[in-house]
Protein backbone atom coordinates (compact mmCIF):
# COMPACT_ATOMS: atom_id res chain seq x y z
CA UNK A 1 0.00 0.00 0.00
CA UNK A 2 1.29 3.51 -0.68
CA UNK A 3 0.44 5.15 2.14
CA UNK A 4 1.82 8.48 0.96
CA UNK A 5 0.48 8.68 -2.12
CA UNK A 6 -3.14 7.94 -0.15
CA UNK A 7 -2.31 11.18 2.24
CA UNK A 8 -1.59 13.23 -0.96
CA UNK A 9 -4.68 12.12 -2.53
CA UNK A 10 -7.27 12.47 0.47
CA UNK A 11 -5.86 15.85 1.63
CA UNK A 12 -8.73 18.48 2.18
CA UNK A 13 -7.47 21.44 0.08
CA UNK A 14 -9.51 23.62 1.70
CA UNK A 15 -7.53 22.95 5.36
CA UNK A 16 -4.92 24.78 5.00
CA UNK A 17 -1.93 26.42 7.61
CA UNK A 18 -2.30 26.83 11.35
CA UNK A 19 -4.97 28.98 11.69
CA UNK A 20 -7.92 26.62 11.61
CA UNK A 21 -11.37 26.75 14.08
CA UNK A 22 -15.15 26.31 13.52
CA UNK A 23 -16.18 28.79 11.22
CA UNK A 24 -12.96 26.81 8.69
CA UNK A 25 -14.25 23.32 9.79
CA UNK A 26 -18.36 24.08 9.49
CA UNK A 27 -18.89 23.94 5.65
CA UNK A 28 -16.04 20.50 5.28
CA UNK A 29 -18.55 19.04 8.19
CA UNK A 30 -21.35 20.03 6.34
CA UNK A 31 -20.12 18.08 3.20
CA UNK A 32 -20.01 15.30 5.10
CA UNK A 33 -23.52 14.54 5.96
CA UNK A 34 -24.23 12.42 3.14
CA UNK A 35 -21.63 9.73 4.09
CA UNK A 36 -21.39 9.75 7.74
CA UNK A 37 -23.66 10.79 10.69
CA UNK A 38 -22.42 14.68 11.88
CA UNK A 39 -24.11 16.90 14.68
CA UNK A 40 -23.76 19.23 17.36
CA UNK A 41 -23.09 17.29 20.38
CA UNK A 42 -23.03 20.51 22.88
CA UNK A 43 -21.20 24.25 23.23
CA UNK A 44 -18.26 25.62 24.44
CA UNK A 45 -18.05 28.76 26.88
CA UNK A 46 -18.28 31.41 24.34
CA UNK A 47 -21.73 29.41 22.74
CA UNK A 48 -19.67 27.88 19.49
CA UNK A 49 -20.77 24.88 18.40
CA UNK A 50 -19.07 21.88 19.41
CA UNK A 51 -19.46 19.01 16.47
CA UNK A 52 -19.57 14.88 16.31
CA UNK A 53 -18.88 12.70 13.71
CA UNK A 54 -19.66 9.18 13.54
CA UNK A 55 -18.18 6.84 11.11
CA UNK A 56 -18.95 3.29 10.50
CA UNK A 57 -20.97 -0.06 12.23
CA UNK A 58 -18.34 -1.99 13.98
CA UNK A 59 -17.70 -4.06 17.26
CA UNK A 60 -14.50 -2.13 17.83
CA UNK A 61 -15.25 1.36 19.11
CA UNK A 62 -12.68 4.55 18.54
CA UNK A 63 -13.01 7.67 20.55
CA UNK A 64 -11.05 10.47 18.47
CA UNK A 65 -11.17 13.70 19.65
CA UNK A 66 -8.54 16.62 18.39
CA UNK A 67 -7.89 20.75 19.02
CA UNK A 68 -8.20 20.57 22.64
CA UNK A 69 -5.75 22.81 22.92
CA UNK A 70 -6.93 26.17 20.09
CA UNK A 71 -3.35 26.01 18.95
CA UNK A 72 -2.72 22.88 17.59
CA UNK A 73 -4.55 21.98 14.26
CA UNK A 74 -2.15 19.80 12.58
CA UNK A 75 -3.78 16.81 13.71
CA UNK A 76 -7.58 18.51 12.78
CA UNK A 77 -6.08 18.18 9.22
CA UNK A 78 -4.54 15.28 9.19
CA UNK A 79 -8.34 13.66 10.93
CA UNK A 80 -10.28 15.30 8.08
CA UNK A 81 -8.06 14.08 5.52
CA UNK A 82 -9.00 10.71 6.81
CA UNK A 83 -12.40 11.18 6.85
CA UNK A 84 -12.06 12.06 3.15
CA UNK A 85 -10.34 8.67 2.64
CA UNK A 86 -13.32 6.80 4.69
CA UNK A 87 -15.87 8.77 2.38
CA UNK A 88 -14.38 6.83 -0.69
CA UNK A 89 -15.51 3.94 -2.04
CA UNK A 90 -12.15 1.58 -1.35
CA UNK A 91 -12.00 -1.33 -0.50
CA UNK A 92 -9.89 -0.72 2.56
CA UNK A 93 -12.18 2.47 3.80
CA UNK A 94 -15.32 -0.38 3.16
CA UNK A 95 -13.22 -2.92 5.42
CA UNK A 96 -12.66 -0.20 8.21
CA UNK A 97 -16.19 0.95 8.37
CA UNK A 98 -17.44 -2.81 8.68
CA UNK A 99 -14.39 -3.46 11.82
CA UNK A 100 -15.22 -0.05 13.51
CA UNK A 101 -17.02 2.52 14.84
CA UNK A 102 -15.37 5.92 15.18
CA UNK A 103 -17.19 8.64 17.01
CA UNK A 104 -14.75 11.78 16.53
CA UNK A 105 -14.49 15.02 17.81
CA UNK A 106 -13.02 16.86 15.30
CA UNK A 107 -12.23 20.42 17.29
CA UNK A 108 -13.12 20.26 21.26
CA UNK A 109 -12.46 23.75 21.95
CA UNK A 110 -13.40 26.07 19.12
CA UNK A 111 -13.27 29.22 21.21
CA UNK A 112 -9.32 28.27 21.82
CA UNK A 113 -8.70 28.10 18.36
CA UNK A 114 -10.45 31.43 17.16
CA UNK A 115 -7.90 33.13 19.76
CA UNK A 116 -5.43 30.94 18.87
CA UNK A 117 -4.87 29.83 22.31
CA UNK A 118 -3.83 26.60 24.30
CA UNK A 119 -6.89 26.68 26.60
CA UNK A 120 -10.48 27.74 26.31
CA UNK A 121 -12.34 31.22 26.75
CA UNK A 122 -11.80 31.22 30.84
CA UNK A 123 -8.15 30.73 30.51
CA UNK A 124 -8.55 26.59 31.47
CA UNK A 125 -6.30 23.78 30.29
CA UNK A 126 -8.57 21.09 28.75
CA UNK A 127 -6.09 18.76 28.95
CA UNK A 128 -5.28 19.57 32.51
CA UNK A 129 -9.00 19.97 33.63
CA UNK A 130 -9.77 15.43 33.38
CA UNK A 131 -10.49 14.83 37.19
CA UNK A 132 -11.80 18.58 38.49
CA UNK A 133 -14.20 18.85 34.80
CA UNK A 134 -14.88 22.45 35.49
CA UNK A 135 -15.01 23.20 32.30
CA UNK A 136 -17.70 22.64 29.37
CA UNK A 137 -15.96 21.05 27.06
CA UNK A 138 -14.15 18.39 29.34
CA UNK A 139 -17.70 18.04 30.42
CA UNK A 140 -18.85 17.04 26.99
CA UNK A 141 -15.56 14.64 26.27
CA UNK A 142 -16.46 12.81 29.55
CA UNK A 143 -20.10 12.63 29.40
CA UNK A 144 -19.40 11.18 25.05
CA UNK A 145 -16.82 8.93 26.45
CA UNK A 146 -19.10 7.39 29.45
CA UNK A 147 -22.20 6.86 26.81
CA UNK A 148 -19.94 5.84 24.25
CA UNK A 149 -17.83 3.44 25.73
CA UNK A 150 -15.27 3.32 23.78
CA UNK A 151 -12.18 -0.01 23.31
CA UNK A 152 -9.51 2.88 22.52
CA UNK A 153 -9.14 6.72 22.74
CA UNK A 154 -7.16 8.90 20.59
CA UNK A 155 -6.04 11.80 21.92
CA UNK A 156 -4.97 14.06 19.34
CA UNK A 157 -2.31 17.25 19.95
CA UNK A 158 0.56 19.16 18.26
CA UNK A 159 4.11 19.84 19.89
CA UNK A 160 6.75 22.65 19.31
CA UNK A 161 9.64 22.92 17.12
CA UNK A 162 11.26 22.41 20.03
CA UNK A 163 11.27 18.70 20.43
CA UNK A 164 13.85 16.37 18.53
CA UNK A 165 14.51 12.49 18.83
CA UNK A 166 17.25 11.66 21.26
CA UNK A 167 20.29 10.40 19.84
CA UNK A 168 19.36 11.67 16.66
CA UNK A 169 19.41 15.21 14.99
CA UNK A 170 16.11 15.02 13.49
CA UNK A 171 12.92 16.83 14.87
CA UNK A 172 10.43 15.14 16.45
CA UNK A 173 7.67 14.92 13.31
CA UNK A 174 5.39 12.47 15.29
CA UNK A 175 5.57 11.20 18.80
CA UNK A 176 3.79 9.19 20.35
CA UNK A 177 2.60 7.86 24.52
CA UNK A 178 0.93 5.32 25.66
CA UNK A 179 0.17 6.71 29.20
CA UNK A 180 0.61 5.41 32.31
CA UNK A 181 -2.27 4.09 34.87
CA UNK A 182 -0.44 5.10 38.01
CA UNK A 183 2.68 6.46 39.36
CA UNK A 184 4.60 3.69 38.86
CA UNK A 185 5.12 3.60 34.91
CA UNK A 186 4.53 0.09 34.99
CA UNK A 187 2.61 -1.65 31.72
CA UNK A 188 -0.64 -3.25 32.00
CA UNK A 189 -2.65 -4.77 29.64
CA UNK A 190 -4.50 -1.46 29.15
CA UNK A 191 -1.62 0.10 28.34
CA UNK A 192 0.09 -2.53 26.40
CA UNK A 193 -3.11 -2.32 23.91
CA UNK A 194 -2.40 1.01 23.00
CA UNK A 195 1.35 0.12 22.73
CA UNK A 196 0.65 -2.53 20.33
CA UNK A 197 -1.56 -0.24 18.45
CA UNK A 198 1.63 2.31 18.52
CA UNK A 199 3.82 0.37 17.36
CA UNK A 200 1.94 -1.17 14.15
CA UNK A 201 1.86 3.11 13.18
CA UNK A 202 5.74 3.39 14.01
CA UNK A 203 6.53 0.30 11.33
CA UNK A 204 4.47 2.31 8.84
CA UNK A 205 6.17 5.27 9.55
CA UNK A 206 9.59 4.56 9.82
CA UNK A 207 9.72 4.05 5.88
CA UNK A 208 8.98 8.03 5.72
CA UNK A 209 10.46 9.67 8.34
CA UNK A 210 13.24 7.21 10.37
CA UNK A 211 14.48 8.50 13.16
CA UNK A 212 12.14 11.36 13.17
CA UNK A 213 9.03 9.53 15.24
CA UNK A 214 9.77 9.96 19.11
CA UNK A 215 8.18 8.93 22.65
CA UNK A 216 6.74 11.28 24.69
CA UNK A 217 7.13 11.82 28.25
CA UNK A 218 4.72 9.18 30.53
CA UNK A 219 5.08 10.98 33.66
CA UNK A 220 1.89 10.59 35.26
CA UNK A 221 -0.82 13.55 35.76
CA UNK A 222 -4.37 12.39 36.47
CA UNK A 223 -5.38 15.49 35.31
CA UNK A 224 -4.25 14.71 31.84
CA UNK A 225 -7.12 13.32 29.75
CA UNK A 226 -4.87 9.69 28.66
CA UNK A 227 -4.01 9.44 31.82
CA UNK A 228 -7.15 9.54 33.21
CA UNK A 229 -8.87 7.33 30.74
CA UNK A 230 -5.99 5.22 30.74
CA UNK A 231 -6.81 4.76 34.69
CA UNK A 232 -10.29 3.76 33.95
CA UNK A 233 -9.00 1.10 31.81
CA UNK A 234 -9.49 2.20 28.25
CA UNK A 235 -6.51 1.96 26.24
CA UNK A 236 -5.52 5.65 25.46
CA UNK A 237 -2.74 6.85 22.43
CA UNK A 238 -1.63 10.04 22.50
CA UNK A 239 -0.76 11.61 19.40
CA UNK A 240 1.79 14.95 18.82
CA UNK A 241 2.39 15.90 15.47
CA UNK A 242 5.45 17.93 15.24
CA UNK A 243 7.74 19.41 12.99
CA UNK A 244 9.27 18.50 9.24
CA UNK A 245 11.68 20.57 7.93
CA UNK A 246 10.98 23.87 6.24
CA UNK A 247 7.28 22.80 6.97
CA UNK A 248 6.16 25.92 9.90
CA UNK A 249 2.85 25.34 8.51
CA UNK A 250 2.21 21.73 8.71
CA UNK A 251 1.24 20.79 5.11
CA UNK A 252 3.97 18.00 5.34
CA UNK A 253 3.69 16.74 9.02
CA UNK A 254 -0.59 16.24 8.59
CA UNK A 255 0.34 13.70 5.70
CA UNK A 256 2.12 11.39 8.53
CA UNK A 257 -0.88 12.17 10.84
CA UNK A 258 -3.21 10.30 8.17
CA UNK A 259 -0.74 7.23 7.70
CA UNK A 260 -0.55 6.79 11.46
CA UNK A 261 -4.54 7.19 11.68
CA UNK A 262 -4.48 5.07 8.74
CA UNK A 263 -2.11 2.48 9.51
CA UNK A 264 -3.35 2.00 13.66
CA UNK A 265 -7.09 0.32 11.32
CA UNK A 266 -5.59 -1.56 8.92
CA UNK A 267 -3.95 -3.33 11.83
CA UNK A 268 -5.15 -7.24 11.54
CA UNK A 269 -5.61 -7.82 15.01
CA UNK A 270 -6.63 -5.07 17.48
CA UNK A 271 -7.38 -7.23 20.72
CA UNK A 272 -3.93 -9.70 21.30
CA UNK A 273 -1.42 -7.97 23.71
CA UNK A 274 2.15 -8.88 21.99
CA UNK A 275 5.26 -8.47 24.24
CA UNK A 276 7.50 -7.97 21.74
CA UNK A 277 5.82 -4.37 20.88
CA UNK A 278 6.49 -3.10 24.39
CA UNK A 279 10.86 -3.88 23.61
CA UNK A 280 9.82 -1.76 20.04
CA UNK A 281 8.26 0.65 21.98
CA UNK A 282 10.42 1.26 24.39
CA UNK A 283 13.17 1.98 21.71
CA UNK A 284 11.37 4.89 20.29
CA UNK A 285 13.67 7.56 20.75
CA UNK A 286 12.48 9.42 23.98
CA UNK A 287 11.21 13.20 22.99
CA UNK A 288 14.02 15.61 23.85
CA UNK A 289 13.84 19.57 24.08
CA UNK A 290 17.26 20.02 21.61
CA UNK A 291 16.05 22.27 18.73
CA UNK A 292 15.49 26.04 18.39
CA UNK A 293 13.76 27.16 14.82
CA UNK A 294 17.35 28.94 14.39
CA UNK A 295 20.87 29.08 15.30
CA UNK A 296 23.63 31.36 14.34
CA UNK A 297 27.31 30.27 15.53
CA UNK A 298 30.69 32.15 15.35
CA UNK A 299 29.13 35.61 15.86
CA UNK A 300 31.69 38.11 16.84
CA UNK A 301 29.93 40.67 19.48
CA UNK A 302 31.12 43.33 21.36
CA UNK A 303 30.58 43.58 25.11
CA UNK A 304 31.38 46.72 27.76
CA UNK A 305 34.15 47.47 24.84
CA UNK A 306 35.48 43.41 24.61
CA UNK A 307 35.24 41.53 21.49
CA UNK A 308 33.75 38.03 21.87
CA UNK A 309 32.71 35.31 19.58
CA UNK A 310 29.20 33.92 20.84
CA UNK A 311 26.81 31.24 19.22
CA UNK A 312 22.72 32.57 20.24
CA UNK A 313 19.28 31.14 18.82
CA UNK A 314 15.89 32.66 17.92
CA UNK A 315 12.86 30.88 18.23
CA UNK A 316 9.60 31.95 16.69
CA UNK A 317 6.67 32.81 18.34
CA UNK A 318 2.99 32.39 16.36
CA UNK A 319 0.62 35.68 15.96
CA UNK A 320 -2.71 35.74 13.84
CA UNK A 321 -2.72 38.68 11.65
CA UNK A 322 -5.67 39.16 9.04
CA UNK A 323 -6.65 35.45 9.14
CA UNK A 324 -3.14 33.84 8.91
CA UNK A 325 -0.72 32.52 11.24
CA UNK A 326 2.54 34.98 10.86
CA UNK A 327 5.98 33.57 12.44
CA UNK A 328 8.14 36.16 14.31
CA UNK A 329 11.83 34.99 15.31
CA UNK A 330 12.41 36.41 19.00
CA UNK A 331 16.07 35.76 20.12
CA UNK A 332 16.21 33.00 22.76
CA UNK A 333 19.15 31.94 24.03
CA UNK A 334 23.06 33.24 24.02
CA UNK A 335 26.09 31.67 24.55
CA UNK A 336 25.57 27.91 25.71
CA UNK A 337 24.14 26.09 22.89
CA UNK A 338 26.00 22.84 23.39
CA UNK A 339 24.00 19.60 22.34
CA UNK A 340 21.31 22.04 20.54
CA UNK A 341 20.30 22.20 17.18
CA UNK A 342 18.81 24.41 14.69
CA UNK A 343 15.74 23.53 12.08
CA UNK A 344 18.31 26.14 10.26
CA UNK A 345 22.10 27.26 10.96
CA UNK A 346 23.82 29.96 9.85
CA UNK A 347 27.57 29.85 10.47
CA UNK A 348 28.75 33.82 10.59
CA UNK A 349 32.31 33.34 9.75
CA UNK A 350 32.97 35.93 12.86
CA UNK A 351 31.56 38.63 11.68
CA UNK A 352 30.42 41.12 13.84
CA UNK A 353 26.60 41.78 15.37
CA UNK A 354 24.99 45.40 15.08
CA UNK A 355 20.95 45.69 15.86
CA UNK A 356 21.01 49.58 15.91
CA UNK A 357 23.49 51.14 17.82
CA UNK A 358 24.59 48.00 19.84
CA UNK A 359 26.64 45.41 18.86
CA UNK A 360 25.07 42.44 20.91
CA UNK A 361 21.88 40.46 20.55
CA UNK A 362 19.26 40.33 23.42
CA UNK A 363 16.68 38.04 24.89
CA UNK A 364 13.17 39.01 23.48
CA UNK A 365 13.96 40.98 20.83
CA UNK A 366 13.04 40.45 17.37
CA UNK A 367 15.99 38.29 15.23
CA UNK A 368 16.42 41.49 12.63
CA UNK A 369 20.33 42.46 12.50
CA UNK A 370 23.08 42.98 10.64
CA UNK A 371 26.36 41.32 10.14
CA UNK A 372 29.06 43.31 8.93
CA UNK A 373 26.94 46.11 8.28
CA UNK A 374 26.70 44.63 4.74
CA UNK A 375 24.86 41.33 5.62
CA UNK A 376 20.90 41.95 6.83
CA UNK A 377 19.14 39.50 8.94
CA UNK A 378 14.93 40.20 8.83
CA UNK A 379 12.77 38.24 11.57
CA UNK A 380 15.39 36.16 11.28
CA UNK A 381 16.59 34.97 8.09
CA UNK A 382 19.02 36.63 5.31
Amino acid sequence: MDFLALATKYLVSDLKGKYIHSDVIAPILHSLKDDFETKVIGQSVLHKDIYQVKIGTGKTKILIWSQMHGNEPTTSKGLFDFFNFLASDTELASQIKSNYTLLCIPMLNPDGAFAYTRENANGVDLNRDAVAETQPEMQLLKRTYEQFDPHYCYNLHDQRTIFGTEGFHAPATISFLAPAFDSTGQYNTTRLKAINVIVDMVNVLESFIPNQIGRFDDTYNMNCTGDFFTTAQTPTILFESGHYRGDYHREESRKFVFIALLASFSRKNEIVVVDNDLIKYLRIPQNNKCFFDIIYKNVKIIDNNVEKIINFAAQYIEEVIADKVEFKAIISKISDLENYFGHVEFDCEFMLFSSGDKHYPEIGEVATFYLNKTIKFNNGLK
